[in-house]
């Protein structure tokens, strides 16, 4: 268990961080440092981004909504996140979050999320979803925030994939093989929505050459569930190969 909290601070908002540079934070993590976490001045905190890395750094003032903390040294070097890009179909509100929190924990990079012929959500609301990464990305240590895209169209999502890279797609009732071919770094995992893809899009799918065709097991799966067991069987690969490779 971590010793101190950790924030995410956007390498846009500061200068590249070094022993002892001073900056604010924003108003809500002063918030969370002094309201939720009951943090005073002289506590501990780390900071970090995928530029930078990860610092601890001491807070210097914290009154309400204002923070300032002094960067004091480096605990990890900058790293970027080995993962997956994951396409879904936008679901429920809580189950649309429990795919950002999980997949962010299972080493997603990039979010996109698409409308299919079954979508029944059509909005997402990007801030809301953005801000669950950040904490999930808090929460689990990694240096990096997946990105999110705004909401597309499969069609257009498929017609801009690249080649030479892999879309492991969850196709019900479709014979498939028990496990997938070796990933690489960048590919992609596809869920479907809550009523699962329309016979066109099966086909459609089908006749895409980067598609890569997944099993999730003889049980029909909630679509949240199976964003998780993709992302595990997929990332488990995954991690063979860059472990082989460090």
């Amino acid at each position: 268990m971590r010793d101190c909290p950790r924030l995410f601070i956007p390498p846009a908002h500061i200068a590249p961080m070094a022993v002892d540079a001073v900056f604010d934070l924003e108003p809500g993590q002063a918030h969370y440092l002094g309201t939720v976490m009951r943090q005073q001045a002289g506590a501990v905190v780390e900071v970090f981004n995928a530029r930078d890395g990860a610092w601890q750094a001491v807070i210097e003032h914290l009154r309400r909504e204002r923070c300032r903390i002094r960067v004091v040294e480096q605990t990890r070097a900058p790293a970027a996140t080995p993962g997956l890009c994951l396409v879904f179909a936008p679901l429920k509100r809580d189950a649309t979050e429990t795919v950002i929190r999980m997949g962010t924990e299972l080493g997603v990079t990039h979010f996109r999320p698409v409308v299919t012929e079954r979508t029944n959500t059509h909005r997402i609301n990007a801030e809301r979803l953005n801000s669950i990464a950040t904490e999930a990305a808090e929460q689990c240590e990694r240096l990096d925030v997946p990105a999110i895209d705004p909401l597309a169209p499969l069609t257009t999502v498929l017609s801009q994939w690249p080649d030479d890279t892999a879309l492991f797609a969850a196709l019900e009732r479709r014979p498939q093989v028990a496990a997938p071919p070796a990933p690489h770094v960048g590919d992609g995992v596809l869920i479907g929505p809550e009523g699962g893809f329309s016979p066109r899009e099966h086909e459609m799918l089908c006749r895409q050459a980067f598609v890569r065709p997944l099993s999730l097991g003889a049980l029909v799966l909630r679509a949240d569930t199976a964003a998780a067991a993709a992302l595990a069987l997929v990332g488990s690969g995954l991690k063979v190969l860059c472990d082989k490779a460090s």
